[in-house]
Order: C-alpha cells, then sequence, then structure tokens
C-alpha cells in the first residue's frame, strides 16, 4: 500500500517537473518536439499551421433572412436562428473541457463567456501583451506550429488544438476575420455538397464573447446567411 501511495505522489510530481524544465529551458525546435508529440504536427491537425488570412469587414446583412429566422433565449444570451436546426446552449465546465459534438441531426451550439472571461483564466497571459479576450482570441488563431519560439507559442497552440471544434475534413478549411457591423471575430469554415461546418467566435463592442457552432447536415447555409445570424447574437437581459 505503501509503494503504491508513493508511486501515486511521485509520478505526477516527476511530469510536472520535466513539464516545467522543458517549458524553463528547452529551445524552440525542443519545444515543437513536446508539442507535436504530445497533440500532433501539421500532417495530423493542418489546422494548426494554418491562420486567418481572409479577412471580412463591414458585410453587408440581409435583413430579410432575419425576418424568417427564429428567436431564441437563453440565459446570458439571446439569437435568432433558421429553423429546422436543434439549438444546444453550451457551457465550460472546466479549463481544458472540449465536448465531442456527436448529434446526428443539423444542429446549433451556442455559448457566451462575460468579459475577461480568458484572461481571467489565464492571467499570466497578460505578461506577454494580451490584454484583453480578443487578443487572447487573436494570438489563438494566429498559432502556427512551425513559429513556436518560446512557451507562449506553445501555450497557444495547445489553446488552438482545444478551441478549434470538429470542422471535418481540415486541408478544405477556410480561417477568416471579420467585421459584422459593431461585431468582430474569427469565423472557420468548411463548405461541401453535403455538411457544412461553421466556427464562429465572436465579441460585441462591449467584450462579450460568444461562440456558434454549427454543424449543418445538408449544407443549406451558406456564408450570407451565418453572417445574419452572428448579426443578431446579443446579451439577455
Amino acid at each position: 500500500m505503501n509503494k503504491k501511495l508513493t508511486n501515486f505522489i511521485i509520478i505526477p510530481v516527476v511530469f510536472v517537473l520535466c513539464v516545467l524544465f522543458v517549458a524553463k529551458f528547452s529551445g524552440p525546435s525542443i519545444l515543437k518536439l513536446y508539442i507535436t508529440t504530445g497533440i500532433g504536427d501539421c500532417k495530423s491537425i493542418p489546422i494548426l499551421c494554418r491562420w486567418p488570412q481572409v479577412k471580412i469587414e463591414e458585410m453587408a446583412v440581409d435583413r430579410k433572412l432575419i425576418s424568417d429566422y427564429i428567436p431564441y433565449t437563453f440565459p446570458k444570451m439571446k439569437v435568432q436562428l433558421p429553423k429546422k436546426f436543434d439549438v444546444v446552449q453550451e457551457r465550460i465546465k472546466r479549463i481544458y473541457f472540449k465536448r465531442k459534438h456527436q448529434h446526428q441531426k443539423a444542429t446549433i451550439y451556442l455559448l457566451h463567456q462575460n468579459p475577461g472571461f480568458f484572461i481571467g483564466l489565464f492571467p499570466q497571459v497578460t505578461s506577454r501583451q494580451v490584454k484583453d479576450d480578443f487578443e487572447f482570441l487573436n494570438r489563438t488563431m494566429n498559432a502556427d506550429i512551425n513559429d513556436i519560439k518560446d512557451i507562449a507559442d506553445a501555450f497557444f497552440v495547445i489553446m488552438k488544438s482545444i478551441f478549434i471544434p470538429n470542422l471535418g475534413d481540415q486541408d478544405k478549411v477556410v480561417m477568416a476575420q471579420f467585421q459584422i457591423e459593431k461585431k468582430r471575430g474569427f469565423l472557420n469554415y468548411n463548405l461541401s455538397e453535403k455538411v457544412n461546418l461553421f466556427d464562429c467566435n465572436i465579441f460585441d463592442e462591449k467584450g462579450n464573447f460568444y461562440k456558434i457552432y454549427i454543424k449543418d447536415l445538408g449544407a443549406r447555409l451558406d456564408l450570407q446567411k451565418v453572417y445574419a445570424i452572428i448579426s443578431t447574437v446579443e446579451v439577455s437581459p
């Protein structure tokens, strides 16, 4: 029993010490090796070597589309969404929690976090010129496994692997930064003949964060319809 207890205590401590050693004393090549061994490389997770290369500014919103959408109100947020979708509100319960979206129907997942949520979880990043949640997401979306220079770069690559949900064939994913009316953020999407996948990361003018992940079975939505959805999201009373 004492031996088992000793192993239970020592093994986690040794692992943490190894992580700290790698973080403090390793160079970029070793950090990259550490990440690729634990998470994956450009071949297994192509999106880790890509970043937003499309910039969409002041996209016109089709108000006629919105008039056909259904209004939804949840704790902390409300939004108008197309018909014939299951709608699920998500919650982040753990720092490194990533739900596997296994619904077999066309589904829209919604998440809201108050201003300062990510900076509150990871206050250490403020020493790396990351002063607000938008910059946190900006660093995350632009993280590149081939551009790891220090532990901060490695951290944002890890966050990117966690934060972006299933988008199908990642070689076909488009990553974009957008500005729609008073909202801005990052949109990752994959359009195909049968299934469209959209990962919308949205900030309003007050710094509220909204994530809308759309699994569009049947490929009924296009970018214009998704922009219309984004334009309607806001904090509920």
